[in-house]
């Protein structure tokens, strides 16, 4: 939202109109109350110039500022509704690319280690000749990393030597990769068509030389065929691209699609226009109009992803500011508490300027129609016309302030709805990459525990017959794979008795040596009672010595025997969650610099969270303390998304939050207590948090909110000629009145200048008046709540200074916020109590009023005259600084 002021000044406010229909509407009733006030005025100078001329002035400031308001909300309504679709198909494309990046990381791993197994590169070297026996162990890997297609062993001619899928044709060439994979060090991607993949239109194949066991010379070449169309479609289905709404593709650096979320519209090999510098126009495509999103990949670990690929996302606009479906951000935007809407809204400065720039006005405006009921108060009797010009100003004065209030809430909500939008989407993105990130981790420790290494010594150790070389060369090993795979702090294997007999990383923390240590018991024995080769543990999340003190998950598998006729040990494989959860978050919120995000589990522990962007956002959440969170959020099932506003350490926040489901067919059917589809013992669910802070909570948000919600219609005069006409107004919540006859005007609490008054009680300093542009005089300006409760009151947006003319003296009244001016019938006031004797009683008479849905009010009717000498008494010592203010304050010509 911080870029949406300048946004205000460079969208094409009148192409988007037609297509946002609350924004028309809006337009239309703002412009009739345009005309209609010009048309007062206008009648007003024709009719009864003589008798309307004190009020004119009036009539043209408001006609005045209703015009730049009209334009100002406008503007703001379109370009927040432009930046709302905006900021949410950019987070949409974000998503796209860099899902899809982390997950072809996991591929670079994946290809380096896999080359270095002995059994494919003894098949490459021509020291084994059993291609079944390779095409086996190729299947085993196939079923624990399912994101693959197709694995094929290469001689260096190019020839496969085995592959999975044996239905493709022996091709007469070799791949050009081939070359170039032999000549390279590390892995070489490549993305095109390729007739060691046909079918589709390109290929995404990642290969790595394999190297003599001997003479460690290259002898061939590994290629890992990833299932690209099975992938991007189901990160599209996570972004959720079936709403029908908007498009999901993958681009090139040349704008070609790659994938798309529905290519019937768009297909595969179509260029489309991008939008990386995310400018708020329309792109032409086809002969329709679309607002884009085209975000290029973030990186990660390093992996800058394939060149020039970016995540693109396509809107129609005629689709694009369609009403979401019920339930969704809007609605939760619009259902929200009213204190907190109060509550947001008095922070609108810091997170939508023009939003905070149009309630001034409209309170400017306000107050302008509320100076203009006083000017008028006690004219009512005057003749036909002006009565009937009066009549109109209080109509149209009333539903002006119904067509702002309606405006601020449309143009809030579309503010809010964004925001509760886009912390969803983030949170989603953060479950995604946890589940997806775990998928891979309990892919590694099943196809680990078939390393024929490990499987050897712990048969031998089972035997009491390992070798000192036996274990270094494990050690070795699981050295070996902790530099490729750097998610993890430690790897350890370990016998029967859970006795860890090798290990990466083996000192501790503690520097002891992690050789020798035990496992956790439950973990032990879940491993020792696992079935099969696709079954695996995963440990309670907690802090243990292999996780040097730090809370983390463990996962586990069963090493078998060579013959695979018994378990003869395990391996435990450390996630480093600090690192790599701390990694996710704070890499997810690249996009909002604002967003605290964290992990916890279902009782709202912390797991992790991105203590510098929580920091930034005034909130405290470190990793170990306990969110108290609604028990909605924090009973979601699996794969649900939710967002709220909500009151948070303190802070007005928007809080995002989605529950891990699984990824692929690892816990794709889980349950509430993490039992995964095939048995194995799945982490329990995590809940991502995404917590955006819109600054502290506001004291007076409770109290604006009943202000808002009262509405005293006065009675016809004409009847009544001892009525009178009172100017009400607040003092927090409770309705006030004085008579209008002694008010002079209204002015804003902010153009208040503290002034020394020594200790004269009461007194917040002075308040310039003025007329016809030039200062006329000063006023002291005394807080009136103060007076009445016996605490100071807070000064907000909302506040407001009443001037009056109290027994020949003219002081200003501090006040929460104005009501109106009505005329009152005599029979509706009333003596007030009196509480003992001696000092004046500042309010002499309770106004027993109806509210607008018929509910009985009490308004306390201050007197002006006794409030002045309760002032003056309090400050005996001080009256030669009443009588003699900065300036003598001459009668307003």
């Amino acid at each position: 939202m911080s870029g949406t002021h300048e946004a205000v000044e460079a969208i094409d406010t009148d192409g988007f109109i037609p297509f946002m229909r609350k924004v028309s509407r809006c337009e239309d009733s703002l412009r009739e109350l345009r005309l209609t006030w010009r048309l007062i005025e206008s009648s007003a100078r024709m009719n009864c110039p003589d008798e309307a001329h004190s009020i004119l002035p009036m009539m043209a400031a408001t006609r005045e500022g209703f015009q730049r308001l009209e334009a100002d909300l406008v503007r703001s309504l379109v370009a927040e509704s432009v930046d709302e679709v905006m900021r949410e198909i950019g987070t949409q494309a974000r998503n796209v690319i860099d899902i899809l990046v982390r997950n072809l990381y996991e591929r670079t791993a994946d290809v380096g280690f896999l080359a270095t197994d002995p059994v494919l590169c003894r098949l490459a070297a021509g020291l084994d000749a059993d291609p079944q026996a390779v095409r086996t162990r190729l299947r085993q890997y196939r079923s624990k990393y399912t994101v693959y297609d197709d694995v094929l062993v290469l001689d260096a001619q190019g020839r496969v030597l085995a592959r999975i899928d044996e239905s493709v044709p022996a091709a007469e060439e070799a791949d050009p990769l081939v070359a170039q994979t032999l000549r390279s060090p590390g892995y070489v991607e490549t993305f095109r068509a390729s007739h060691l993949r046909p079918g589709p239109r390109n290929a995404l194949l990642y290969s790595q030389r394999l190297l003599h066991p001997a003479t460690g010379e290259p002898v061939g070449v590994l290629c890992l065929s990833f299932a690209f169309d099975d992938e991007l479609q189901g990160i599209f289905q996570a972004r959720g691209a079936q709403d029908g709404r908007s498009l999901a593709l993958l681009v090139d650096a040349a704008g070609e699609v790659l994938a798309s979320s529905d290519p019937q519209w768009v297909a595969p090999g179509r260029k489309v226009p991008g939008n990386e510098a995310g400018a708020p126009r329309l792109w032409t495509h086809s002969g329709r109009s679309y607002l884009v999103q085209t975000l290029p990949a973030a990186g990660y670990q390093g992996y800058p992803g394939p060149a020039g690929w970016k995540g693109q996302v396509m809107v129609p606009v005629e689709l694009a500011f369609q009403a979401r479906a019920a339930g969704s951000a809007q609605g939760t935007a619009e259902s929200l508490l009213p204190a907190i809407i109060q509550g947001l809204l008095g922070h609108a400065r810091r997170f939508c300027p023009p939003l905070h720039d149009i309630v001034t006005a409209a309170d400017t405006i306000r107050r302008v129609v509320w100076n203009g009921q006083v000017m008028t108060a006690g004219r009512r009797e005057g003749t036909e016309r002006l009565s009937a010009v009066l009549e109109q100003i209080g109509e149209t004065g009333a539903r002006t302030n119904e067509v702002f209030s309606q405006s601020i809430r449309d143009l809030h909500h579309t503010v809010l709805g964004a925001a509760l939008r886009d912390g969803e989407f983030l949170s989603q993105l953060l479950v995604d990459l946890l589940d997806r990130n775990l998928y891979e981790r309990a892919n590694d420790c099943r196809w680990w525990a078939l390393t024929p290494e490990l499987r050897n010594l712990l048969a031998d150790v089972q035997l009491d017959i390992a070798s000192d070389g036996d274990l270094m060369r494990a050690n070795a090993i699981l050295g070996q794979i902790n530099g490729l795979y750097t998610v993890y702090s430690r790897l350890v294997v370990y016998d029967t008795s859970g006795r860890i007999v090798a290990a990466s990383h083996a000192t501790l923390a503690d520097g002891s040596s992690a050789i020798g240590q035990q496992v956790e018991a439950d973990a032990l024995a879940a491993v020792l009672a696992l079935g099969g080769a696709q079954a695996y543990h995963v440990s309670p999340w907690r802090a243990g010595p292999l996780s040097d003190g730090a809370p983390t998950y463990v996962f586990h598998a069963a090493v078998r025997a060579p013959d695979g006729a018994q378990t003869v040990g395990g391996i435990g494989i450390v996630f480093n969650a600090e690192a790599e959860l701390g990694a996710m978050l704070a890499g997810a919120s690249q996009g909002g610099a604002s967003h605290c995000t964290v992990f916890v589990d279902r009782s709202g522990l912390v797991l992790a969270s991105s203590p510098a962007q929580c920091a930034a956002s005034g909130l405290h959440i470190a990793q170990g303390s306990r969110l108290a969170l609604p028990g909605g959020m924090l009973q979601l099932a699996p794969g649900e998304s939710a967002s709220r506003a909500m009151v948070h350490d303190g802070h007005y926040c928007i809080v995002g939050c989605s529950a891990t489901q699984g990824y692929r067919e690892f816990r794709a059917h889980a349950d509430a207590q993490g039992a995964s589809a095939q048995g194995a013992s799945a982490p329990d669910t995590v809940l991502a948090l995404s917590f955006t802070s819109f600054g502290a909570v506001l004291a007076d948000a409770e109290a604006a909110v009943m202000r808002r919600g009262t509405h005293v219609p006065g009675d016809s005069g004409a009847a009544d000629d001892a009525g009178r006409e009172m100017a009400t107004f607040f003092i927090d919540a409770r309705p006030f009145a004085v008579d209008a006859g002694c008010v002079l005007e209204a002015l804003p609490a902010s153009a208040i200048t503290p002034v020394s008054a020594g200790r004269m009680p009461y007194c917040m300093g002075t308040l310039a008046r003025r007329a016809q542009g030039q200062v006329t005089g000063y006023a002291w300006v005394f807080d009136l709540g103060h007076v009445l409760r016996g605490t100071p009151s807070q000064v907000t947006a909302q506040s407001q200074v009443i001037v009056i003319d109290a027994g020949g003296r003219r002081i200003g009244l501090l006040v929460s916020d104005l009501l109106g001016v009505q005329h009152f019938a005599a029979r509706r006031f009333a003596a007030a109590p009196r509480i003992g004797s001696g000092a004046p009683a500042v309010v002499g008479e309770i106004l027993q009023a109806q509210q607008a849905d018929g509910s009985a009010l009490l308004v306390q009717c201050l007197d002006a005259v006794a409030l002045m000498r309760l002032l003056q008494a309090s400050a005996v010592h001080q009256r030669h600084m009443l009588e003699a203010a900065p300036q003598a304050e001459a009668a307003p010509a």
